[in-house]
């Protein structure tokens, strides 16, 4: 006799047993195209570093001290076998319980930002860095997705009750953050942070007349910046030739948009690239570059092409639901993800200033790859899907 229960029908038809295991649920719920996409450019990182790592390898050289040219390489391998699984953790979570370790995550960066003047140490001019040992962290990268995801919430909970002041909170949230990296000083994940806070506002429904005033004080605070603040000054003259003088030679995007271009369409080939060692920070800001160089123009275009498709990927799978919290946090995650490899290859492409922006998976970095780990697993988890919803069978009994 057949009892209800013990057999349910499958994909296409099949019968799966009643009882799975949670890491084949996973499996099935997963974006696996999307999944596939951020191992593709983990993949392509690795490449890309063991082409620029010599570069760094001779910088950090001394007459006593050699360094090997491979150790940024074997680095970033490391980093990965450790970034990956934690990815893959965090996307098994239920949607509560992964905004649930986002909002606790972003308290904890949150101080930790606020110590970085205390503890922090300076690198390159910049204090952005706390040291502990054998390992050094950068608080506002790993406060990137989780701050995403946090004000996603708050903003959320307009749907609710339309008079609670989140706008607000997130506004001056927002702005303490950026008042802190300013300080540092960090332009570039200053830029990351508003944008983020300003795409959150236009899909939470806010009038387009606030947006209008938030877009003139957003120009308005360009103005100030330019006029007032040293460091973002300094760099968009040097972008624009203003002050620069004629003998001191090619500044960083010009030596980028040099490297860049120098191999062609398909490249000089691995380990060919020569113009890579006039770089600084080849592999980490200037790393689109070198792979310009060695790989060709078509290569870059690729990888560009690789980010699009995660970005598109993500909005796809948005298009169905209809959950206010995820479809802002989705969204968010994304802009963050996108905008940051659309500053680096703007900047190698000699588009925008220089603001030392790592590309996502490809440019060497802990901190870098362990934030974008937790950012994308985040992202996996609230785009998970059964895909048995929606494909119902009816079945008659006869009561017999």
């Amino acid at each position: 006799m057949f009892r209800a229960g013990e057999l349910v029908k499958g994909f296409k038809n099949r019968t799966v047993p009643r009882e799975r295991t949670a890491l084949a649920i996973w499996f099935w719920e997963i974006d696996r195209v999307l999944l596939s996409l951020i191992v593709a450019l983990m993949a392509i990182g690795l490449v890309a570093v063991a082409a620029a790592s010599p570069v760094a390898a001779i910088d950090r050289s001394t007459s006593s001290v050699s360094v090997t040219p491979l150790i940024y390489f074997y680095r970033q391998l490391i980093w990965v076998f450790i970034g990956l699984p934690i990815m893959l953790v965090i996307s098994m979570l239920p949607r509560q319980q992964a905004r649930r370790l986002a909002i606790f995550m972003t308290i904890f960066f949150a101080l930790m930002l606020l110590c970085v003047p205390i503890l922090g140490s300076t690198v390159n001019g910049a204090r952005r860095w706390i040291d502990l040992p054998g390992f050094r962290f950068q608080p506002s990268e790993f406060l990137k997705p989780v701050y995403v995801v946090t004000m996603a919430w708050l903003l959320s909970l307009r749907g609710k009750d339309m008079s609670l002041p989140v706008i607000p909170l997130t506004g001056a949230l927002t702005l303490l953050i950026a008042a802190i990296l300013m300080k540092q000083p960090d332009f570039g994940q200053t830029v990351i942070f508003l944008a983020c806070w300003g795409c959150l506002l236009l899909l939470s429904g806010v009038s387009m007349r606030f947006i209008g005033v938030m877009g003139g004080v957003a120009l308005a605070g360009l103005v100030a910046m330019y006029m007032f603040y040293e460091n973002g000054r300094q760099r968009i003259n040097d972008f624009l030739g203003i002050g620069v003088a004629q003998d001191t030679g090619p500044d960083q995007t010009e030596l980028a948009f040099r490297t860049i271009t120098h191999g062609g369409f398909t490249g000089v080939g691995p380990g060919g690239g020569q113009q890579k060692f006039r770089l600084p920070e080849a592999h980490t800001d200037y790393i689109f570059s070198v792979i310009g160089e060695e790989f060709g123009l078509l290569a870059c275009i690729g990888i560009a092409c690789v980010y699009l498709a995660v970005i598109v990927r993500v909005l796809l799978r948005m298009l169905d639901e209809d959950d206010n919290f995820t479809i802002l946090a989705a969204a968010g995650l994304t802009t963050q993800f996108g905008l940051q490899a659309i500053i680096n290859m703007g900047v190698n492409a000699q588009i925008f200033p220089s603001k030392g922006m790592t590309l996502p998976f490809i440019s060497y970095g802990g901190s870098s790859m362990l934030a974008l780990c937790i950012g994308v697993g985040l992202l996996l988890a609230f785009t998970r899907r059964n895909p048995f919803m929606g494909r119902h069978t009816v079945v008659k009994w006869s009561g017999r």
